[in-house]
């Protein structure tokens, strides 16, 4: 399944996120290890100072593997499926592990490419976060999953 992801970055965790992600160390010791700087790569600065990306998981609890490493450097506020449950080859049984390779969420990552400032260039410093009004309303459908 893919969720969009929305978090913080906990105070004073900057410099040690941007650290891990040079040296490619975040998520290291996951079975999802590569999916952390892929994550980063695609993660958007949006202007309520929230961190979005879309993320594969397939664990039965939402970021279950994940969280424990995100939890390190962020504060997950919220997650949602990113498109309809129900059309997830892999959710429904169609395909097993479909979703490292769908393309069913490329509208709204280009939405956030498009709507929002990019993360790792702000944790480098170099930009500021944009509205992200439209990105939100497009979110209207999604549903929410209960964190904690």
């Amino acid at each position: 399944m893919r969720y969009l992801v929305r978090a913080r970055v906990k105070s004073g965790c900057e410099g040690a996120l941007l650290k891990a992600i040079q040296s490619e160390t975040i998520g290291q010791g996951s079975v999802a290890e590569g999916e952390y700087l892929r994550n980063m790569q695609d993660a958007r600065l949006c202007a309520d100072g929230t961190v979005r990306w879309v993320e594969v998981c397939y664990c039965p609890t939402p970021l279950q593997e994940e969280r424990p490493y995100w939890e390190e450097y962020f504060k997950v506020v919220c997650v949602q499926d990113a498109h309809d449950r129900h059309k997830c080859r892999d959710e429904n049984g169609e395909e097993s592990w479909a979703c490292g390779d769908c393309d069913c969420t490329a509208r709204l990552e280009q939405k956030l490419r498009t709507s929002s400032a990019s993360f790792l260039d702000s944790l480098h410093g170099g930009t500021s976060s944009s509205d992200s009004s439209s990105v939100d309303a497009s979110l209207g459908e999604s549903q929410s999953v209960k964190l904690g």
